[in-house]
């Protein structure tokens, strides 16, 4: 009788593996929680990407609403959402600012002078220090900041005409009427 249950006992473990494997592959990895949702902007002052423009600190944050991108140059899903961040440079009473995560300053110029440069601020998170502050676990992410510096809402992922239409603006109306909508927290589609 031992002897069934060694041979049975590596097949039991295969069908706990199985098992785990099957619950991770239901757990949408977009969904990943902020605890900075409703909370302060991390402190943070940055070097500017271009010579001659200021670089881009917390202070810069408040006062406005701010949408924060996260990006990068090496960064394939930064291009495809590179549209919806110049669509959304023109709305009026929203700032975008730009943060080039682990880049080389000349590599993001380059990205950006390509695909269009939708940021009123650019700092450069050459490290990812700030990244690490702001809990971003990669590129793209977005962030909504409300004027009293507060981040309200962050996305991750690349933001779709949909996800700006459904989710974005949704919440930059709230910032914008009430000053303190509901926290947040999205991803892309």
């Amino acid at each position: 009788m031992p002897r069934k249950l060694i041979f049975l006992l590596p097949a039991a473990l295969f069908v706990a593996l199985l098992a785990a494997f099957a619950a991770g592959l239901g757990h949408d990895p977009h969904l990943l929680p902020s605890a900075l949702i409703d909370r302060p902007v991390p402190d943070f002052s940055l070097p500017t990407l271009y010579k001659g423009a200021d670089g881009l600190t917390r202070k810069d944050l408040e006062g406005r609403v701010t949408l924060v991108n996260f990006f990068a140059s090496w960064c394939a899903p930064c291009r495809e959402e590179q549209p919806q961040l110049m669509a959304l440079a023109h709305r009026q009473g929203l700032t975008l600012d730009g943060i080039a995560y682990k880049d080389k300053p000349e590599e993001s110029r380059r990205f950006l002078d390509r695909l269009g440069n939708p940021y009123s601020h650019i700092g450069i998170d050459s490290d990812g220090t700030t990244a690490i502050d702001f809990g971003v676990y990669g590129v793209p992410e977005t962030y909504v900041i409300d004027a009293s510096g507060r981040i309200r809402y962050r996305h991750v992922g690349p933001m779709t005409t949909e996800d700006v239409k459904d989710k974005i603006l949704p919440v930059i109306e709230r910032v914008t009427a009430n000053g303190s909508p509901p926290a947040i927290s999205g991803r892309s589609g």
